[in-house]
């Protein structure tokens, strides 16, 4: 029976010699329960979820005292995903979410509210921010919440209801969904 050699005369070799097998193990498990994968030519693009905006905001504007709008989905968009989120502090509110995929690519997040401006740029990038500028789309003016290195947020006070948006979308799609804001008419509230 050969001895084994000292702890003394262990080498880095003995070491990774050692853990070969316990890798091996763990990509063997991880593979079988479906939790890694390998894609040689990088990611690519997974299923985008659906979500039907229309049934929710027609609820919420029954159900919420303020006016909120069902904007027509410009060509190639696609709803997915929405919510409602309480704001808190005393210039909150409610936060009526819907995102947006745009034709692009990108992710737009639409907000209605009737939470105060600042209170709403604290919501969508947790941070407080000073206005940075403004835009004025089809007759709705728009302050301009920006960063370096960040995503930008714009907000419309409407007086009884505010909207937002952010997202990595660009400008153009950023006024894309400005316009169809300001062109959609409230909802019944009844």
């Amino acid at each position: 029976m050969a001895a084994d050699k000292p702890r003394l005369f262990h080498s880095n070799r003995d070491l990774a010699l050692s853990l070969i097998p316990l890798v091996i193990i763990c990509l063997v498990v991880a593979g079988l329960a479906g939790q890694c994968s390998f894609s040689p030519g990088g990611p690519s693009q997974g299923q985008i979820p659906q979500y039907d905006a229309g049934p929710v905001l027609r609820t919420d504007a029954t159900t919420y005292q303020f006016p909120i709008r069902l904007p027509d989905t410009p060509e190639g968009w696609h709803t997915n995903s929405g919510g409602n989120d309480p704001i808190d502090g005393n210039d909150g509110g409610i936060a009526i979410r819907v995102g947006y995929i745009t034709g692009t690519g990108d992710y737009l997040e639409m907000v209605q509210t009737n939470a105060r401006p600042a209170a709403v740029v604290r919501f969508m990038v947790d941070e407080n921010r000073p206005a940075t500028g403004s835009e004025q789309v089809a007759g709705v003016d728009w302050t301009v919440y920006a960063r370096e290195d960040a995503e930008t947020v714009w907000v419309a006070d409407r007086g009884d209801v505010r909207w937002a948006m952010t997202g990595r979308a660009g400008e153009a799609d950023l006024r894309r969904m400005a316009t169809a804001l300001a062109q959609a008419p409230p909802l019944p509230s009844e």
